[in-house]
């Protein structure tokens, strides 16, 4: 795929606030962090559970499950028990309108 997809109004989320999108058939955690938007791919690597509903401290997010930590900006891990990161997708605003796009 490599149009970009309309997910969300700009102004629909707050900072610190999160949506889970459908990115091509994969699901995809939309953040807004001090009025950037990032997006990585909705899965934790430790054991494959979703990540968006974990707790978000500055720019990471905490795996509900085991507590590993990822960097919402670029899908980097930032600790155990997680070793791998998690895929990151290419964001832009048009129009008043967040998109994203697979890789």
């Amino acid at each position: 795929m490599s149009d970009w997809i309309n997910v969300i109004a700009e102004n629909a989320l707050a900072d610190g606030e999160n949506v889970v999108i459908d990115v091509d058939g994969t699901d995809v955690a939309l953040f807004k962090i001090a009025g950037e938007f990032y997006a990585i791919e909705d899965v934790c690597t430790h054991d494959g559970a979703e990540i968006a509903s974990g707790e978000l401290i500055g720019d990471e997010i905490v795996c509900p499950r085991h507590g590993a930590r990822f960097c919402v900006k670029t899908g980097a891990v930032k600790s155990a028990p997680a070793y791998e990161d998690i895929a990151r997708f290419p964001v832009r605003i048009e129009k008043g309108m967040v998109q994203v796009r697979d890789k």
